[in-house]
């Protein structure tokens, strides 16, 4: 759980651990961490959204978004006994197929390019 700070105290928080890292790394090292903390935060903004547009959609989570609970289940179908969201088990494997499909095609790219 986050402390009840202001804002601005927050955001400089940031700002004060970001110049205490950057004495004792190289360009590269820096490069590294940033964009490792830039994909953390695309990660937690992709969930917050998206659990907006579930919510937006009445697809309410079965606890309270503000407990911390981050698990696919949390958002509930009409029968209980499917506890994700989508109705139909198909929509979710044809989902999964073409992301996977996707990332190997990335694979396939890198490992072309190296």
């Amino acid at each position: 759980m986050l402390p009840n700070i202001p804002p601005k105290l927050f955001s400089l928080s940031a700002i004060v651990v970001g110049y205490i890292l950057i004495d004792d790394m190289t360009a590269n090292e820096q490069n590294a961490v940033g964009n490792w903390l830039m994909l953390v935060a695309q990660v937690l903004s992709t969930n917050a959204f998206y659990r907006a547009v579930m919510q937006e959609r009445g697809l309410e989570p079965q606890g309270s978004t503000e407990t911390g609970r981050n698990n696919a289940d949390t958002f509930a179908s009409s029968d209980p006994s499917r506890p994700f969201y989508h109705e139909n088990p198909d929509d979710t494997i044809d989902m999964l197929e073409k992301m996977m499909n996707a990332i190997q095609k990335e694979i396939n790219n890198l490992k072309k390019n190296i």
